[in-house]
């Protein structure tokens, strides 16, 4: 499988890896931890910066490697995984709603999480929220984001005479849009009928 070597003062470099072997290592070390790229006598930290997938078969066909230098910071996209149980869920029925699947972190290169771990076992009643200021990482790390953005939340259930009411509401709209849509239509050939007889009023 083709791939490439590059980074701040770093030759490109075309590569040809083993597609067995770098999916092994990809799924390990996604796309924050640190990979070590021996070329001949020389061994190269990069992160995997990204891969390219065929659209039908999803097959691997290309990957980029990022030489990265171990002394200085380096801002990555780390996958966030929920732990646990919400007794809003569990126990009341509330709705589990996440808004991030991953978040952007800023760190060394060697001192990157693979993932973030968030406990939502806190969650216990509806409205509850983990924001993103609540998010802890190791020290030497920093999230990159507003304080106040919402990570997850616990919603109350939807009633069933709500969830109708919410989609008469949405069909009623549609409906709205239509038929003012077929008025304009309507309206639309008389002004283009009267446009003529301007133009003979002023050729006379």
């Amino acid at each position: 499988m083709p791939a490439v070597l590059y980074g701040k003062g770093q030759e490109t470099l075309p590569l040809q890896v083993l597609t067995q072997d770098f999916s092994k290592i990809y799924k390990l070390a996604g796309e924050s931890t640190l990979v070590y790229i021996n070329i001949g006598d020389q061994s190269y930290p990069t992160i995997i910066h990204d891969i390219t997938r065929d659209a039908l078969s999803d097959e691997l066909l290309h990957a980029d490697f990022y030489k990265v230098r171990l002394d200085e910071k380096i801002k990555a996209m780390i996958p966030v995984v929920f732990e646990n149980e919400s007794s809003a869920v569990k126990d009341l029925g509330g709705i589990f709603v996440r808004n991030v699947n991953e978040m952007e972190v800023e760190g060394l290169p060697q001192e990157l999480p693979h993932e973030i771990k968030i406990d939502i076992s806190e969650l216990k009643n509806f409205g509850d929220q983990i924001l993103l200021k609540n998010v802890k990482l190791s020290a030497g790390l920093k999230l990159i984001g507003s304080e106040d953005e919402i990570i997850a939340t616990i919603q109350e259930p939807i009633s069933e005479e709500e969830l109708q009411k919410s989609l008469e509401q949405s069909t009623a709209s549609v409906e709205d849009v239509e038929v003012i849509k077929k008025e304009k239509e309507e309206e639309t050939p008389a002004e283009e009928a009267e446009a003529p007889k301007e133009l003979e009023e002023k050729k006379e």
